[in-house]
Parts: C-alpha cells; sequence; structure tokens
C-alpha cells in the first residue's frame, strides 16, 4: 500500500493497546494446539462495524474464524500475507438477481471480484415455486440462458445448488408476483378467499423450504394488479416464520412518498420488517425529493417502525423496455401484451398513456429527459444483438421511426425481453440515499460472466462494479463515505437486516467470509460503452474459509452455501410430524 490516507495512524496506535490487552485472551487454549487452514497475518483488520481498523492474523480452521490475535507462533497449513491491506467480513449483496445464471456459471465471476461472497435473490418473481404453466410462459428464457428447469419448490432447488456447487452463498426470498402466477396466471384480476388461502399457503411452504421472506416487485405486471390487503396477507405468513418484507416499491418516481406509506403499511399490519430495494427519487420531476424521502423514513423509524434501504449508487437504473408499456396493456402476459402493440388501435392507446403524466403508475416516458436517456442492454433476439450498447435516440435514428413506435417494434421483435439502462436519477440524490445509516447496497444484478452465454449481454456496469466503484468514487475520490463505513454497509448492516447472525463481522466463531485487498487500488473498470470488465483489487476473496479469488485470480472453487430463513424445516423433519 502505497497511501496510507485511509488508515489514520492514530487507529494504528489505538489498536495496538487494544491487540496487547484484549485480543490474546479469546484465543484459548484449544486453538493454540490444533493447527490452522489458513492464518491472515499482519492485516489491517476492518471488523464490519464502522470502527477503526486495527493490526492483527486471523486464524481460520473448517470454515469458520477461529481465533483473531498474534497468531505468529501457531501451526498452519497455509499464511496469507495481508500485510498494509484491508482484511474485512465479505461483501453481501442485498438483491443479487442471480438464482438462475448460477445454475449457467457456479462461480459468478463478476460477483467476486467486487468481493461478493453473500447474495440475497428473489425479486417479486422468484425462482420458485413453479408450475408447467410458468415453465412454458418462461421458456424462452430457460432456452436463452440453456436451463432445464427441473425444480418446482424452493427445496427442490436448493438441493440443485447444493449438488453442483456454488461459488458464493445465496439465499433467495419468496416473490409474491411468483405465488400469484402459480395461482392467477398473468391476468388482471383479484383472488378469491380460496385462491388467497392457496397463494399463502404457496408462501408458509417457501418458508418451510428455507426462503428469507416476502418479496414484491410492484412495478412489474403481474405485481401491480396485487392490492395492498393482498400483500399483507402474504406477508403476514412470512412473518409467522421470522421472514422480512423486501420491496421494489409501487412507484419510486411521482407516487413514491403514497409507496412508501403502503410499504409502512404492510410492514406494520403483517408485524414484519421492511426493506426498499433500490431506494431512489426516480424521473426529472423528482430531482432533489431525496431529502424529503429520507425524512419520511426517519421519522417512521423514529415511530419505532422496523424500516431499512439498500442502494446501487448509480444515476441509471435498469429494467424492462416493456416498463415503458402501461400496465393494463400487460393483462395476460408479454404474448398479449405483443399482440397489442401489433394491433394499431390498442398502440394507438398505448402511445397515449405514455404521453400522459400520472401517479397511477411509474410511467418512465415521463421520466426520462428524452430518448438518449435509455440505453439498450440485453436483447434475446440474435438478429438485434448489434442494438445492444446504442440508445433508443441511435435506434430510432437508425430506423428513422419515432422513438416511441421503436420501443413498440423492439418489445415486438424481441418478445418483450429487451433489458436497458435508463439515466433518471440526479448525483445529489444518489449520494444522499447512499449516505443513510440504515442504507446497505445491492447491485440489482444478476451474477455474469465476460465469457460464454453470460457474457453475450450488454449489461448495466453496476453488474460488475458497483461495490468497487462505491469504493473508489465515494470513499477514496469524492470522501462522501469513510472507508469503514462503506464496509459497515457492505457487511454487518446487510447481515443485520438479513439475520445472518454468523456472518458479516470478523470475529470468532463466524463464517470466514473475507476479502483482502488494497484500498487505494480497488477499482470498477465496466462503463456503460463496455461493461463486461471484471473489477480489480481484490487479492484474496475467501468463501466459508476458501479462496475463490487468490492473489489476483479466480480459482474456481465452489465453497459456497445455500443460507436458509430463519424459519427452515428440513423436508425428513416435516415428514416426521405429519
Amino acid at each position: 500500500m502505497k497511501s496510507k490516507t485511509l488508515l489514520p495512524r492514530i487507529g494504528a496506535l489505538y489498536t495496538v493497546f487494544c491487540i496487547g490487552c484484549i485480543i490474546p485472551a479469546c484465543l484459548g487454549q484449544s486453538s493454540k494446539l490444533k493447527i490452522f487452514d489458513i492464518v491472515i497475518a499482519h492485516g489491517h483488520i476492518m471488523d464490519g462495524t464502522g470502527s477503526p481498523w486495527y493490526s492483527g492474523d486471523i486464524g481460520i480452521r473448517d470454515g469458520r474464524i477461529a481465533a483473531i490475535g498474534n497468531l505468529s507462533a501457531v501451526a498452519r497449513k497455509r499464511t496469507i500475507d495481508a500485510r498494509e491491506e484491508v482484511v474485512a467480513p465479505g461483501f453481501i449483496d442485498m438483491l443479487g438477481q442471480s438464482e438462475e445464471t448460477i445454475l449457467v456459471d457456479p462461480r459468478l465471476p463478476s460477483k467476486i471480484y467486487q468481493g461478493i461472497t453473500t447474495q440475497v435473490t428473489g425479486e417479486g418473481s422468484s425462482i420458485a415455486p413453479l408450475n408447467d404453466a410458468i415453465v412454458q410462459t418462461d421458456q424462452s428464457q430457460y432456452q436463452h440462458l440453456q436451463i432445464n428447469p427441473d425444480w418446482r419448490t424452493f427445496d427442490q432447488y436448493f438441493s440443485r445448488l447444493e449438488k453442483q456447487g456454488i461459488g458464493t452463498n445465496i439465499a433467495s426470498f419468496v416473490g409474491a408476483t411468483q405465488v400469484r402466477r402459480v395461482v392467477l396466471g398473468d391476468d388482471d384480476k383479484q383472488p378469491t378467499s380460496a385462491q388467497l388461502r392457496e397463494m399463502q399457503s404457496l408462501v408458509r411452504q417457501a418458508m418451510l423450504d428455507g426462503a428469507v421472506g416476502l418479496s414484491t416487485a410492484l412495478q412489474y405486471p403481474p405485481a401491480p394488479y396485487a392490492r395492498t390487503p393482498e400483500l399483507i396477507a402474504l406477508a403476514s405468513v412470512a412473518a409467522q416464520y421470522g421472514g422480512i418484507y423486501a420491496t421494489h416499491m409501487r412507484s419510486e418516481s411521482n407516487a413514491v412518498m403514497v409507496a412508501i406509506d403502503e410499504a409502512i403499511r404492510i410492514g406494520s399490519e403483517a408485524d414484519i420488517p421492511v426493506e426498499i430495494w433500490h431506494l431512489k427519487a426516480a424521473g426529472k420531476n423528482n430531482w432533489g425529493k431525496m431529502p424529503e424521502i429520507v425524512a419520511k423514513i426517519d421519522a417512521a423509524r423514529a415511530r419505532g417502525i422496523d424500516i431499512s434501504a439498500d442502494t446501487y449508487a448509480y444515476t441509471a437504473w435498469s429494467n424492462d423496455l416493456a416498463a415503458f408499456i402501461p400496465p393494463w396493456a400487460h393483462d395476460g402476459g408479454d404474448v398479449k401484451m405483443v399482440a397489442r402493440l401489433r394491433d394499431p388501435a390498442t398502440r394507438a392507446r398505448i402511445r397515449q398513456d405514455m404521453l400522459k403524466t400520472t401517479t397511477t403508475w411509474d410511467n418512465p416516458w415521463q421520466e426520462i429527459p428524452g430518448p438518449k436517456a435509455v440505453l439498450i442492454c440485453s436483447v434475446q433476439n440474435p438478429e438485434l444483438q448489434p442494438l445492444q450498447g446504442k440508445t433508443l435516440a441511435e435506434i430510432a435514428n437508425l430506423w428513422n421511426k419515432d422513438p416511441i413506435d421503436t420501443v413498440f417494434d423492439l418489445l415486438i421483435q424481441d418478445n418483450a425481453a429487451t433489458d436497458v439502462a435508463v439515466f433518471g436519477m440526479s448525483q445529489p440524490d444518489v449520494t444522499m440515499a447512499l449516505q443513510q445509516p440504515w442504507v446497505s447496497i445491492d447491485t440489482d444484478s444478476a451474477g455474469i460472466s465476460p465469457q460464454g452465454i453470460l457474457g453475450q449481454g450488454h449489461p448495466h456496469p453496476r453488474a460488475y462494479g458497483t461495490f468497487p466503484r462505491i469504493l473508489r468514487k465515494y470513499v477514496r475520490e469524492e470522501h462522501e463515505l469513510t472507508l469503514p463505513d462503506a464496509i459497515r454497509k457492505f457487511s454487518a448492516l446487510p447481515a443485520q437486516r438479513m439475520r445472518f447472525t454468523d456472518r458479516g463481522v470478523l470475529k470468532q466463531d463466524m463464517w470466514a467470509d473475507i476479502v483482502i485487498f488494497d484500498p487505494d487500488n480497488i477499482r470498477d473498470l465496466a462503463t456503460y460503452q463496455n461493461p463486461n470488465q471484471l473489477s480489480r483489487g481484490m487479492d484474496y476473496v475467501l468463501v466459508n474459509g476458501t479462496p475463490v479469488i487468490d492473489a489476483g485470480k479466480m480459482t474456481g472453487a465452489l465453497p459456497g452455501k445455500v443460507l436458509r430463513g430463519p424459519g427452515y424445516v428440513a423436508a425428513d423433519k416435516r415428514a416426521a410430524t405429519q
């Protein structure tokens, strides 16, 4: 490490005293007598709590932290010299989106090169439960990734992960959209009492299988068709099993304050903690609204509401191009939506709705500065691949079409599978959200790789760069966060929120999810123009005590674990009690 600006000497002097007086007491006779698998020596230990760094060694045995202190005289199989580097807890991605891609490349290079050792998935449309109808409807996605969807429950999916091996730890919510699709399909209709009970039963089954809570993505059909009482009924079941309610809110734009009220109501009436995914003030008309949003959440917390949030800290979000289409036009699913776009009269009605400012749905067309603010990311139709990385304005010019007609025709040609990045946030709002003490970090992106099937797309750069970018931009360059606080947002804070009681902090007996890096060298390389670039600067990344990055290179090891929620009951134990 060339510069010590991020690691003040006063912290070192203070912690030398701590090491000498306190840390040796934690070693114990058993630690001295047993050989360590790995000792991380001479590191600047930043434990994840937000405290300053201290000097010391970390001994790892059987995947866990066995001791912290001066371990110079203790036998070990291997030593990793972390001299003057930061040694921190592995990073936790609060919305990883990797439930499918982890079946394609379980190493997930885009994640581990960021230092991510644990990720949470399942935004509204979770990986399970599945039925044959959903599998048939979503067949193009499975075929695109060359996945065989041979599971129907979370238990079966988790078993498949454990059988194949995974490079990071993974946990999943059960999606309210998913259980709705199982029972009601993609139609705009309300459940009967019997159907709602069936949906609740599916949530209960998922929680017993190990889901960590209930999630919603209320901007993406058929989710907007669900009314608040339905969500309260489902969240109440998740609450009975110690779950969390995580939400992509009904609005992040003109009606964001009302959407926060709905999230608070669901949390209060279901008696469940609330996590707002990717907190933002979306759309040019809402730039500058983050202080009001923060004040509203702070006031709720002051009243005793357990509510927090996370962010990826870019000014562009990413979603489906189909999100530009009003919810009513999605009734019945993508096939019917595409058919409506082909019908001149219905197409004209959709256009009219896109041109109206409204609070009844988040209308992206009214949120963007113009078509140049929409970047085409990934497509499924191979004939459209040359359009990846171009803006909607560029494609409209290329096709000699009106930008809205370009949206419609892209959706038709790609069967509504197009992903886009949308530049719709202001930097001051993004920075303010990041700085809040109750805000942790998500990538909101699937784990991918520059090679193979997963490297054929053109993702939002957050897929490769979120965590290193925060360390580079907001910590090292702009000083909007301190390094200890950034590490807390990456580790202890999300672990606390997700009830990962044995992860997120460097402490004896915790699982050894650990990153080692020089804070002056860590950096993101992914850009909007060239996103498929792995971040640099992670010298070592350990998952459950096993290096997945070793001296800066991927090992290919698959030591990750499925992290099941507090309601988990093994299937054989359930059968024994029935």
